[in-house]
């Protein structure tokens, strides 16, 4: 992602990356006051993305997003409104609400032994107005590991998955629909999806 980027023109053309990663704690710039993980085996990587720590893990959908922020005249901020919203209406699909809040990036759900739990989690870099990193989906996965940390620099935050929510779709499926629902987003532009929502 660092050299795609690096070695971008403007006239390159945007890329998302879908993947799924061995399990790994990924530890973001904003290193400050985070509890790391001991004990568990699990190693912890840096990352020169925004943001504190989270994990990634088999079963859980690893989206890349690989734009020029410039040339689709997109903001920070409107970019995360947009992955957010293209997880939350890809999860709409499937019959389930889920939200973004403004002052704590991702996508939450509800459920009733759980007010509110984070369902998928963002997480990104700018160099010379193009982005990398992207966002995580979590859909059939173990979700122990996250309790070694506070999810995203947030103690006590609940984690969910697809699969606690009833759907039966694996990663590949999943994966697949939002890459093709971000790629919807992305080509209608901001101001059209908004619009439709």
């Amino acid at each position: 992602m660092q050299n795609f980027t690096a070695q971008r023109t403007p006239t390159t053309t945007d890329e998302l990356w879908l993947t799924e990663h061995d399990p790994v704690y990924s530890l973001g710039l904003n290193r400050k006051l985070v509890r790391l993980p001991s004990g568990n085996g699990i190693d912890v990587i840096n990352t020169d993305r925004g943001g504190k720590i989270t994990y990634h893990g088999p079963g859980q959908v690893v989206i890349y997003v690989l734009l020029d922020l410039k040339r689709r005249s997109l903001t920070i901020r409107s970019l995360v409104t947009l992955l957010e919203q293209a997880v939350i209406n890809l999860l709409k699909d499937y019959g389930v609400t889920a939200t973004a809040k403004v002052d704590a990036p991702g996508v939450y759900v509800s459920r009733p032994e759980v007010p509110e739990a984070k369902i998928a989690a963002l997480g990104l870099r700018i160099k010379n107005n193009c982005c990398y990193h992207g966002l995580s989906l979590n859909v059939n996965m173990d979700l122990s590991p996250f309790l070694a940390i506070d999810p995203c620099g947030y103690v006590g935050l609940a984690v969910t998955q697809t699969k606690d929510l009833g759907l039966d779709a694996d990663t590949k499926m999943i994966g697949q629909q939002l890459v093709d629902t971000l790629s919807i987003h992305l080509n209608a532009g901001i101001n059209e999806w908004n619009k439709h929502d």
